[in-house]
C-alpha cells in the first residue's frame, strides 16, 4: 500500500517485484499518508488469517506499507507506525527526496522496516544517479547486498548465481563524488532552510495561498518548496504556471497521482480525495540553495 500522490518511481518498484501497488489517501498536513484515514479503510478491508493481513475483496496478501517523505516534509511516522504494527506490516520508508529531514529527532529512512534514499541529480547531494538502502536489520542488509550484486554465491573461482540478481552497485567513481558533497550537506540544508523562511515571509500576507511549511513533529530538509492555492483558486494554477515560465520562473506543478497514469488505473485504491485537491493545488517553486547566500 502507497500513496497515489508520489513519483511514478514509488509504484514501479512494487511493479517490478511482480507486486500490485494498492493506492492511499494523504492527509494535507504532511502531503504523506493520512494514518487516520488509512487505519480506517484496512478495518473494512483486511482480514488476519495465520498473523498476516489478507485483503477481502481480492484474497491477496498485503505486504508493506509505503511510506513517502514528499518534497522531505516528514509523514507523522509514529502513527503510520502504530497502524503497520496492528495489521502486522512492514514499513518501508521512500526518503528518496529526505535526505537531512527529522521526524522528532530521528532521521526518516530509519524509522520504518527499511529507507530508500536517492541521490539523482535533482537531489540535495547527487552521484550523478543511484542511491542507498539503509536497514538495522542485518538479514535484510545482506540480503539487499546479494540480490544487487547479481546474487553471486560467495566462492574462490566459481561464478555461481543462487537468484534472479540485480547489478545496482554504485561505481567507485560515483560514490567518491556523494563523499564529496556530504561535506558541504549541512551548507546546503542551512539554505534550503533560509530559502523556506523566505517564501514564508514574502506570502505571509497574500490572500488565498500559504507555503507549505514542517509539521512541529518535524524537521523538513525543504527539498522542494510549494505554494498551496486555497480551494477557491484553483481554477487559476495554470494562468500562474504559464506567466510565471513567461517570466523565466521555472515553477511547476505536482506530479500527475500516479492512480492517473496509464500503466496504474487498473489498480485498487481508497478514496483519493485529498491527493486529487492537492494535485490541482499545489506549485513547486525555485529551490535551489544557490538561490540564497
Amino acid at each position: 500500500m502507497l500513496p497515489s500522490f508520489s513519483f511514478v518511481a514509488t509504484a514501479n518498484a512494487v511493479r517490478y517485484c511482480g507486486a500490485s501497488p494498492h493506492f492511499i489517501d494523504i492527509d494535507e498536513c504532511s502531503l504523506g499518508i493520512d494514518p487516520h484515514k488509512l487505519d480506517a479503510y484496512l478495518s473494512g478491508l483486511v482480514q488476519m488469517q495465520n498473523g498476516t493481513a489478507v485483503n477481502i475483496k481480492t484474497k491477496k496478501q498485503i505486504r508493506a506499507i509505503v511510506v513517502m517523505h514528499t518534497y522531505g516534509q516528514p509523514v507523522d511516522m509514529q502513527k503510520v507506525v502504530e497502524v503497520a504494527t496492528k495489521y502486522r506490516l512492514p514499513v518501508i520508508e521512500d526518503a528518496a527526496e529526505a535526505l537531512g529531514a527529522f521526524y522528532r529527532g530521528q532521521h526518516v529512512g530509519t524509522l520504518g522496516k527499511i529507507g530508500i534514499f536517492s541521490f539523482n541529480g535533482n537531489k540535495t547531494i547527487t552521484t550523478g544517479g543511484g542511491g542507498a538502502v539503509v536497514t538495522n536489520d542485518e538479514a535484510l542488509f545482506m540480503r539487499v547486498k546479494h540480490i544487487g550484486s547479481t546474487a553471486k554465491v560467495s566462492h574462490p573461482f566459481e561464478l555461481s548465481h543462487d537468484a534472479v540478481g540485480y547489478n545496482y552497485r554504485m561505481p567507485n567513481v560515483n560514490a567518491a563524488i556523494g563523499l564529496g558533497q556530504i561535506e558541504n550537506l549541512m551548507l546546503k540544508l542551512s539554505k534550503k532552510r533560509k530559502l523556506a523562511e523566505l517564501y514564508l515571509n514574502a506570502f505571509s500576507k497574500l490572500k488565498g495561498v500559504r507555503i507549505f511549511e514542517e509539521r512541529a513533529y518535524a524537521k523538513s530538509n525543504y527539498w522542494l518548496q510549494a505554494m498551496i492555492l486555497n480551494k477557491e483558486n484553483l481554477l487559476a494554477r495554470d494562468e500562474i504556471l504559464i506567466k510565471c515560465h513567461q517570466q523565466g520562473l521555472l515553477v511547476r506543478p505536482a506530479w500527475t497521482p500516479i492512480h492517473q497514469l496509464k500503466p496504474f488505473k487498473q489498480f485498487p485504491r481508497m478514496d483519493l480525495d485529498v491527493t486529487n485537491l492537492c494535485a490541482k493545488a499545489l506549485i513547486n517553486l525555485p529551490s535551489s540553495p544557490s538561490l540564497v547566500n
